[in-house]
């Protein structure tokens, strides 16, 4: 049984907002995200599934600039939905990181946290 993290969601449509929500993660829960093939984009303490493919979906602008307002230099167009949650080591799953939820608020002025 897994154990439920708490995901930031950025959705690429700018009509839907970007928010938190407790996951189950296992391969169905990731595909729903990605819709096929899933990839994964990490930074230091945190990481983002997306999907790989991209050129089925929607360009996603808000997950390109949270990434790169993280700290990470992008070498392609994010699409779709984008799943950022933390890791307290490269294979296990944590919350989203306070930090990169604050950074959203701040660069989509939105409130995220309860």
């Amino acid at each position: 049984m897994n154990t439920p993290v708490t995901a930031l969601v950025v959705p690429a449509r700018l009509v839907h907002p970007v928010h938190i929500r407790p996951v189950e993660l296992d391969i169905t829960a990731l595909q729903r995200v990605a819709a096929g093939e899933v990839g994964r984009i990490a930074g230091t303490d945190w990481h983002a599934y997306l999907d790989s493919e991209g050129i089925r979906y929607t360009e996603n602008v808000r997950a390109e600039v949270l990434i790169r307002e993280a700290g990470i230099d992008l070498d392609r167009t994010i699409h779709g939905t984008a799943m950022f949650l933390g890791h307290t080591n490269p294979i296990e799953e944590a919350d989203a990181p306070r930090h990169l939820i604050r950074l959203a608020e701040q660069l989509f002025d939105m409130p995220l946290a309860a």
